[in-house]
């Protein structure tokens, strides 16, 4: 027995019959033998990890664009908290820790810069649409390793694909995917309103007491107050017999209604709408300068043009952006420069 087979042996004495077992995963796209010291879910969050597009989440913004303050989140910190929260979860429950693990760092990894200002600039622009779960699909089956894609299993794409919403009639197949949609709404409605009053644009007494006085007064206490009721909640479903991740009614409509007040006063209200304008103006242009451009596009994204379009290859090219680099692109391109003649 290799040391692979040992953690799979030891899933089965540990974990819920419900969960998803590594042994019975449905592989992968491209057949690869089985590695004798990491599962196939541990072997997926390595190349996650690993990867170029992770490593670019620490300069893409979660909320606050190119803030000086050095405590707000950006979508690395956003995926590490989503992380954490799911990964707590899934001991509650007893389902597999490491394919939630997986699925959670590779759910934001097709994030366009600027948040989600930059994702409705790409959602007008490409034919069909854009949006960043199935982005993120796309950079780890095509675009990432130079185009080769990660080759990663199908039970943590499908998870990734799954997360966005909160509502259910999309879920993912497994509960551990369940797991990481609900951990994603959980981590980024706390800390941004954690954020927002750091920015001074919200105050604690701000916050609807219809919904705090459910999940409560404070980040760590409404974090906590979600994940015990989301895993109390499960077990009873499980114990039930439905396999299904789930709020209690009343937390849940607490949840949602933070997030709704959340879109109403920081995602869509008037203290960002500046700095949102200008972000748009930005990826806009650029998205312009490359249509017109695609020559000057890196190799990859000038075959991507050649097989998909042009309109698919930019908005693969800029979705990869980080913040800092197209701001710098924006200023090489239309910032005139000083010349001393």
């Amino acid at each position: 027995m290799n040391i692979r087979e040992r953690i799979e042996r030891n899933e089965e004495l540990t974990l819920i019959e419900e969960a998803c077992f590594s042994k019975n995963s449905k592989g992968r796209e491209a057949y690869e033998e089985l590695d004798s010291y990491r599962t196939c879910f541990m072997h997926d969050r390595d190349r996650i990890i690993h990867s170029k597009s992770f490593r670019r989440l620490k300069h893409k913004t979660q909320v606050y664009i190119k803030t000086t303050g050095d405590h707000y989140r950006t979508r690395l910190t956003h995926t590490l908290e989503v992380s954490q929260i799911a990964r707590t979860i899934a001991r509650g429950i007893a389902v597999n820790e490491d394919l939630v693990e997986a699925i959670t760092l590779g759910h934001d990894i097709g994030h366009v810069a600027f948040a989600h200002n930059g994702e409705e600039v790409l959602n007008e622009r490409l034919p069909g649409g854009f949006r960043h779960n199935e982005q993120s699909i796309r950079v780890l089956k095509k675009l990432e390793k130079d185009g080769k894609g990660l080759n990663i299993t199908i039970e943590v794409l499908d998870g990734i694909l799954h997360h966005s919403g909160l509502k259910s009639g999309d879920d993912s197949r497994t509960l551990e995917g369940q797991i990481a949609r609900f951990a994603d709404k959980i981590a980024y409605v706390n800390h941004d309103i954690d954020d927002s009053i750091r920015a001074g644009l919200l105050n604690p007494r701000d916050l609807p007491e219809e919904y705090t006085g459910v999940l409560g007064e404070t980040h760590s206490r409404r974090i906590d107050t979600l994940v015990r009721n989301l895993v109390d909640k499960t077990n009873e479903n499980l114990a039930d017999g439905i396999k299904r991740v789930e709020l209690p009614e009343a937390t849940f409509n607490a949840l949602y209604g933070l997030r709704s007040f959340l879109f109403k006063n920081i995602y869509h209200g008037m203290h960002l709408k500046d700095e949102r304008e200008k972000a748009k103006f930005v990826l806009g242009k650029l998205f312009d300068n490359y249509m017109d451009n695609v020559q000057d596009m890196p190799e990859l994204y000038r075959y991507i043009a050649e097989e998909e379009g042009a309109e698919r290859a930019v908005a693969d090219f800029i979705a990869g952006m980080t913040d800092d680099y197209a701001i710098i692109l924006f200023n090489q391109i239309y910032v005139p420069k000083i010349v001393i003649y």
